[in-house]
């Protein structure tokens, strides 16, 4: 349950050549970089984190491109960068580094090119591009019907322009006034639309990546399958009853998780 006195503090800070917003909470244990998912922001954590701050520094970073960060297009590779230098930033590494959704391409490049960052990985409900990840944009067999609109030029600010609120409610449980100014304002889907187009053409650049060789956990068994593909000590969790947007529908369950990983 939150805590009603647990104080979250915002910052804003110049990574990479962009602004980066952070959250952060704790001030005491081994350092935990929560990485939201799509359609969220840091507040996809914001019932975690305090469960969290109990015993760790707990920071949580609107991705390039989303929330509170500045507009702009985005790229798993580009979002590594910023978390590395994000974390260089803060002083905080190596860091408990939790990702979820779509960040897994950014958090799987972080840990793998900068494993000196990271003491492990929880990979909530993230799969990985060359690792089936891409067979969410095929439609015909299941897929994400919104996968190609996104990735389309244009066609976002064309679609969904003034209907926010309405697409989001489709896909998220709850909360979704919190997250429609993200995409309201002037360019608030190329943040997105850059990391769904990294889901469609990195494949053979994240096979060619080393392992992780840091405990991974993975939560949910979309994600467990993927990390034992890259991974060489993966333990996993099934959360029964919860769905894709965990942190939201599920935070203490979630709190527990990755607690379980960064004791």
């Amino acid at each position: 349950m939150e805590d009603p006195e647990m104080t979250i503090t915002h910052y804003r800070a110049e990574i990479n050549g962009t602004t980066l917003h952070y959250v952060s909470a704790g001030s005491e244990g081994t350092p935990i970089l929560l990485v939201h998912g799509f359609p969220e922001t840091w507040y996809a954590f914001h019932e975690v984190i305090p469960r969290l701050a109990a015993e760790h520094r707990v920071f949580a970073v609107d991705l390039r491109g989303f929330g509170d960060s500045a507009a702009g297009d985005n790229d798993s590779r580009t979002a590594a960068e910023d978390l590395h230098q994000l974390i260089a930033h803060l002083g905080a590494g190596p860091v408990h580094l939790v990702g979820q959704d779509i960040s897994g391409g950014a958090v799987f490049r972080l840990a793998s090119t900068h494993p000196e960052d990271v003491l492990s990985l929880t990979a909530i409900e993230t799969g990985l591009a060359g690792f089936g990840l891409e067979a969410l944009a095929d439609v015909t067999h299941g897929g994400v019907w919104y996968i190609g609109a996104l990735v389309t030029p244009g066609v976002p600010e064309m679609l969904l322009a003034g209907r926010e609120h309405e697409f989001l409610n489709t896909l998220l449980p709850s909360g979704t006034d919190k997250f429609v100014p993200s995409y309201a304002r002037k360019d608030g889907w190329r943040g997105a639309s850059g990391l769904y187009r990294s889901m469609l053409s990195e494949g053979d650049e994240l096979r060619a990546l080393p392992r992780l060789t840091m405990p991974v956990l993975a939560v949910g068994p979309f994600a467990e399958a993927t990390m034992k593909q890259v991974a060489d000590h993966v333990t996993s969790v099934h959360l029964e009853g919860v769905g894709h947007y965990a942190a939201l529908e599920a935070p203490d369950q979630v709190a527990d998780a990755i607690l379980s990983q960064a004791r």
